[in-house]
């Protein structure tokens, strides 16, 4: 068992600033991305690149259970101490997250052919997303298999390895996305290229960080890396946080789809808004992060006071930069719907609906920083259930807000569910921290 750091404001802001700053990148390129486009002075760039990404990120978030799960199973095995599980669980995550990738290589005819069977948008959009998917789904491999890295960096508090790399690829992107996009003036296929660039870029700086790991013998020690009762606890884990994350997407990739019903102006406006929704989700991420870490160290050697100090710490600051986030996007955010596009109609179609994006961090704080503390506990079951219970509710009633206030409908049901889930999530909280004053049973035990 290893020896609980002291849990300070320090080590919170230590994990969880180099994660905001490295996230920072993420939004701006997604501005930049769009604002390429934007340049073009017509709404169906926007809503190409918007729905062309949603779809991809939707599906590879599928995966994101490579990364919470490995962050979860690494800090427990870390908290416990033992070096060699860690070093494996490295070694499981490279080999899913390619596999994976693989797997969407293959599959890309029914993936794109369901994603817009299920809601088309305009011939031209729809023409235009497709010239961009098929050129950005042949780095699958290399972000799935990245998300595998962040996670065992981020669970062993490596913060500044995962603001190296993320800095380094989202840069290269930006750069190219203007190069390819604009100078280049390949509009939609460039903004595709630099992205393809970038992610198999930020694969190989991620294996450099972890070059420690590849000089000691766990990583290739087959009894280790398969082993049964391991791979059997990963694999629970791994499809409870699948089941959540497809719920979760499903949610925003409705969203897109019912928003391209209004029209491709809306479409545009309601992509240009998700932009400040990922700024938030970002911005969190930096402390959802530290408590995965910090959550996870302290049950895997069972220290409850530690793991509920962990998690107060974290949400506090949650809190605080949640707040900032609001009042920022009140003051600033007509003015930064003015730099994203050009085109007249989509600006004013976006600042109707900017006062959801005020409301936002409010509303989702609860359900962000819940997460990433259940994540770090590796309680999947709860994260999947609560999902279940909020996904529910949001389809059931995203089509009457819909028909009883358009547009508007479908901010309230999206916002509605961050409410829901942080609720539900919060309800489940003490049997959490409870679990920390038991004794460790399965994989964990026998550390």
């Amino acid at each position: 068992m290893a020896d609980i750091l002291p849990l300070t404001h320090k080590r919170v802001l230590a994990i969880a600033l180099p994660i905001v700053l490295s996230n920072a990148t993420v939004p701006i390129l997604g501005i930049v991305d769009t604002g390429v486009v934007g340049q073009l002075g017509e709404a169906a760039p926007i809503g190409a690149v918007g729905i062309g990404a949603i779809i991809l990120s939707s599906v590879y978030w599928i995966f994101g259970f490579l990364r919470m799960g490995t962050t979860g199973l690494t800090s427990q095995a870390s908290g416990a101490g033992d070096v060699e599980e860690v070093d494996a669980l490295l070694s499981r995550a490279l080999l899913v997250g390619l596999a994976a990738g693989l797997v969407m290589i293959a599959a890309q005819a029914l993936i794109f052919r369901g994603a817009f069977w299920v809601s088309p948008a305009s011939a031209e959009v729809e023409a235009l997303a497709r010239d961009y998917m098929q050129i950005r789904i042949w780095s699958a491999p290399a972000t799935i298999a990245l998300y595998g890295i962040t996670g065992w960096l981020i669970a062993q508090e490596r913060t500044r390895a995962v603001l190296i790399i993320q800095v380094g690829m989202n840069g290269a992107n930006i750069l190219l996305s203007y190069y390819l996009g604009l100078v280049q003036g390949w509009g939609v296929t460039g903004v595709a290229w630099a992205t393809f660039v970038a992610e198999w870029g930020g694969l190989l700086v991620g294996l450099w960080m972890c070059r420690s790991v590849f000089a000691r013998p766990a990583w290739l020690t087959a009894q280790r890396v398969f082993d049964l009762a391991r791979l059997k606890h990963m694999a629970v884990v791994n499809t409870d946080i699948l089941i959540r994350s497809v719920l979760l997407q499903a949610i925003f990739v409705s969203f897109l789809f019912f928003a391209a019903d209004f029209g491709d102006v809306q479409l545009a406006a309601n992509q240009i808004l998700m932009q400040f929704l990922q700024v938030t989700a970002y911005a969190l991420d930096g402390f959802a992060f530290a408590a995965e870490a910090m959550v996870g160290q302290a049950l895997g050697a069972r220290a409850r006071a530690a793991l509920r100090r962990s998690a107060v710490l974290s949400s506090l600051w949650g809190a605080i930069v949640c707040v900032l986030l609001a009042v920022s996007f009140a003051l600033f955010g007509a003015t930064v719907i003015d730099i994203m596009t050009t085109a007249p109609e989509v600006r004013e179609a976006a600042r109707i609906y900017l006062p959801y994006m005020v409301a936002a961090p409010i509303a989702g704080v609860a359900a962000w920083m819940l997460d990433g503390i259940f994540i770090g506990a590796t309680r999947t079951k709860d994260m999947r259930n609560m999902m279940i219970v909020s996904a529910v509710l949001y389809f059931i009633t995203v089509i009457p807000l819909m028909a009883l206030f358009q547009n508007h409908g479908l901010w309230l049901a999206l916002l509605l569910n961050f409410i829901v889930r942080g609720v539900t999530l919060g309800w489940k909280y003490p049997a959490l921290e409870a679990q920390a004053g038991r004794p460790a049973s399965g994989p964990v035990a026998a550390t």
